[in-house]
């Protein structure tokens, strides 16, 4: 079969030449530039001691300058692999997510998208030139107090009519026949004979391939009573919304031009894009909530470690835990994902209103490992006090990093959550926490992701938060008292107005037994002042456990973790005061040594709050 050149020239533009080769090479980290698409190794046709062996994803060219070896994608897999040029064009093609289709066939559908991508350009523009018509100077003030005029041009923005009619006259007289209008896409058909344009009053964000062709449309409403708020084209040939990026040709040339170490950023909408744009960012867009498998791969087979960035709420938080298996069996050692969470009710366009790029490069500086967000998905908000808690937890770790195709990358997996669980089911525990162990060698430990959660960060120098969540969750589920009355008996809090809170509490439980948050709130009417503090303040943290709404279960749970952290903390500092008297009296070797372990223990735990 005799492939063409706009076809050859697709399937190179869909798969990198890095990807490619990187499974056959290791990339020398000091003379490549990722950012750039820049790679250097050892030549894979050659014995060498230094790497002058040269790929760059720009122009999908490799070369060596020890031995002369060049060629492109196809060359490459030829002579490494010893296949012919079919082979390798099936292989690639394969990787790109393309399909070899029958010759005759492949003609005319070539000509049908062609014409389609003819109407889809001449549609822009027509969209384009209706945001400027004077008539429809409401959509371009809804457009001024969002997205400046420079960037509207840019992204080339425009307005979709009521009267979609005028679009399919525009078309007809450019000499578009209704079969082609029909196949394009970009109209729905309403009868046999007769089509429309979904779009009515509506901004229009033109959706490119990776070539930066327009292949569909999305549409926000600028008034309350049309729905849906968004609107994407119908799903045809040319557009699948599944498959492709919001601006990725836009942000795969911008990183080809530009040297620059800042990664790719993934967000959610359209306006999320062009604001971080605007601050200089690299930014795409799924088209949906969530990645698909198809969007990873062109993700990470055209960018080596971009960042999700998703909302704080439930639905951030399950994107990107969807993300994390969509992206597992696609890892290299040089390819990955990190995450940002997003503050609660903010997204991208917000953070940059209001702390321009800066604030958002802080957010990145904590940008969190793909290893990171997977312990935390498994581990959150769990108790491991049981042998089955403990080996469901071991293999439910195991089975998603067994999806990992790269043989040493899933070593080196195996091997970190090996030791984290080892770290987990062996963390040590004062004698004296009384029912919160089983016995010397049976305790209930801690999870490292709640280690470093708002529960023992510092994040407020009036109130802490490990002292105000066990407080609400106690005032919000009084039933829990019961369960752990003797030890939340003996606590002692830092906070002048938690210590008089927790005094009154155990007042009232002297003398009556709430059995609910209504009857304990009552109870405390005199105290009404710190109480909403407190929920606010575990309102705005995030503290999903110490919310009146938190399943009971939920609640005792991440109270036994915070009394937990609470008690370890006040032992660690006893400790530490009593090794501190002794040294000064026996500056002993040994007893130093004691001192610097339970410091670092301290300073472990203790986390932020130093």
């Amino acid at each position: 079969m005799n492939f063409s050149s706009h076809f050859l020239k697709d399937i190179r533009s869909r798969v990198a030449i890095s990807a490619l080769i990187k499974n056959r090479v290791i990339f020398d980290r000091k003379k490549s530039k990722s950012s750039s698409g820049d790679f250097w190794a050892l030549c894979p046709f050659h014995i060498e001691k230094t790497a002058s062996f040269h790929c760059n994803d720009h122009n999908g060219i490799y070369h060596c300058f020890g031995c002369g070896a060049h060629g492109d994608h196809f060359t490459f897999l030829m002579r490494i692999d010893g296949i012919s040029f079919h082979q390798a064009v099936e292989r690639i093609a394969q990787i790109g997510g393309i399909i070899i289709e029958n010759s005759d066939v492949s003609i005319e559908k070539r000509e049908t998208e062609r014409a389609s991508l003819y109407i889809m350009e001449l549609a822009t523009q027509f969209f384009e030139q209706l945001l400027q018509n004077e008539k429809n100077s409401h959509a371009r003030n809804y457009l001024s107090q969002r997205i400046p005029l420079n960037l509207q041009k840019m992204f080339r923005i425009g307005y979709a009519p009521e009267k979609p009619q005028k679009l399919t006259n525009f078309l007809l007289e450019k000499g578009i026949t209704s079969s082609q209008l029909k196949a394009s896409g970009l109209f729905i058909e309403i009868d046999r004979d007769k089509i429309t344009l979904p779009f009515r009053n509506r901004i229009l964000f033109p959706i490119e391939n990776i070539k930066g062709k327009v292949i569909g449309f999305g549409g926000r409403a600028i008034t309350s009573n049309i729905h849906p708020k968004y609107l994407n084209s119908q799903k045809s040939d040319l557009f699948q919304k599944g498959q492709i990026l919001y601006n990725l040709a836009r942000a795969k040339r911008a990183f080809s031009i530009e040297k620059t170490t800042q990664p790719l950023l993934v967000v959610e909408g359209y306006m999320d894009v062009i604001s971080l744009t605007s601050a200089g960012f690299k930014v795409v867009a799924p088209l949906g909530t969530a990645l698909t498998k198809e969007q990873m791969n062109l993700l990470l087979s055209n960018f080596h470690n971009p960042v999700l960035c998703f909302d704080g709420d439930n639905a951030g938080a399950n994107a990107a835990f969807q993300a994390i298996d969509r992206a597992l069996p696609l890892l290299k050692s040089t390819t990955s994902l990190h995450f940002v969470v997003l503050p609660n009710g903010k997204d991208p366009d917000d953070i940059i209103r209001e702390g321009g790029h800066q604030m958002f490069h802080q957010l990145l500086k904590q940008a969190i490992p793909l290893s990171e967000m997977l312990w935390r998905r498994e581990t959150d908000g769990k108790v491991f006090n049981t042998p089955e808690s403990r080996a469901s937890l071991e293999n439910s770790l195991r089975s998603a990093v067994m999806t990992i195709h790269n043989h040493q990358l899933r070593h080196y997996y195996l091997q970190e959550i090996k030791e984290r669980i080892h770290t987990l089911f062996h963390s040590s525990f004062p004698s004296f926490f009384r029912k919160y162990k089983k016995n010397e060698n049976d305790i209930i430990p801690v999870s490292e992701s709640l280690l470093q959660s708002k529960l023992v960060t510092k994040q407020d120098n009036v109130l802490f938060p490990r002292e105000t969540a066990i407080l609400a969750i106690l005032i919000n589920h009084p039933e829990l008292w019961n369960e752990n009355f003797e030890v939340l008996s003996m606590l002692e809090f830092r906070n002048q107005e938690l210590i008089d809170l927790h005094r009154s509490i155990l007042d009232i439980l002297a003398k009556k037994h709430p059995e609910n948050a209504t009857t304990m709130l009552q109870l405390l009417n005199k105290k009404t002042v710190i109480i909403k503090r407190i929920m606010q303040f575990i309102h705005d943290i995030g503290m999903r456990s110490a919310l009146p709404s938190a399943p009971i279960q939920y609640a005792r749970e991440s109270l036994k973790q915070a009394i937990y952290l609470h008690l370890r903390t006040y032992h660690l500092d006893r400790q530490l005061h009593e090794i501190e008297t002794e040294l000064i009296s026996n500056p002993d070797g040994s007893i130093l040594a004691t001192f610097n372990d339970i410091k670092n223990e301290v300073e472990r735990t203790k986390a932020t709050e130093a």
